[in-house]
């Protein structure tokens, strides 16, 4: 989901690359779920948030759709999954009691990432930026973004998002105005990056390449 908003206004004014240090480390918490509730439709998930949790719960999809964990949602034209948020304080489905996430090893990219974000340029490239509003905690530690991220093969994870995005933005001004088409790519790209289960223990990239390929012989994008 992009933000339509002053990068100034938001940030500290800088830009990081992966290996650079930046003050988003949050000691563990520290008992503190903020950014965990009240998050309505924003925690938008990729294929990659899907293999990886899917794999780690041994769950399918569809299972997580119909225990309420996850939701389905229009996302800038695209139908894509979300974290579901529950209960009178809109706490994330996988919330504990305790307000400790329950698949914390298996976290979304944007759970991981937080309090950071990613700008994206026009070269189809992306640089990160710390969120000075977001979390809740002040006193802040330096982590490199690399460690904060908490995510193997961080080259070709970073690839992978780049490519994700740029094929959602291009698909997102093809179907620009055709409701007929929208309907039959979305169930399309629902069913072949989502629905359709990962081959567990394989790397989760030949298949998401394998899957991208299909997709744009299809669409064009």
């Amino acid at each position: 989901m992009e933000r339509r908003v002053d990068l100034a206004e938001i940030s500290d004014g800088k830009q990081y690359g992966i290996n650079d240090m930046a003050r988003a480390g949050c000691g563990g918490c520290e008992g503190c779920s903020a950014c965990c509730r009240g998050m309505g439709r924003t925690v938008v998930l990729d294929p990659y948030d899907v293999y990886r949790m899917t794999e780690g719960l041994s769950v399918s999809f569809e299972r997580l759709l119909q225990e309420k964990k996850l939701e389905l949602n229009v996302v800038d034209g695209l139908i894509l999954p979300n974290l579901a948020m529950n209960g009178p304080q809109e706490a994330c489905a996988f919330l504990n009691e305790e307000g400790r996430c329950r698949i914390h090893p298996w976290r979304p990219g944007i759970c991981r990432l937080f309090p950071m974000g990613r700008l994206y340029g026009e070269d189809g490239g992306f640089t990160y930026f710390l969120q000075i509003h977001e979390c809740r905690k002040k006193e802040r530690t330096k982590i490199r973004v690399r460690r904060l991220l908490d995510t193997p093969d961080t080259g070709r994870y970073e690839t992978y998002i780049a490519r994700w995005h740029d094929f959602r933005k291009s698909l997102q001004k093809q179907l620009a105005g055709d409701a007929a088409r929208e309907r039959e790519v979305n169930l399309a790209l629902l069913k072949l990056f989502f629905l359709t289960p990962y081959a567990p223990g394989e790397d989760f990239y030949p298949q998401f390449d394998a899957r991208m390929k299909r997709m744009e012989e299809k669409t064009g994008c």
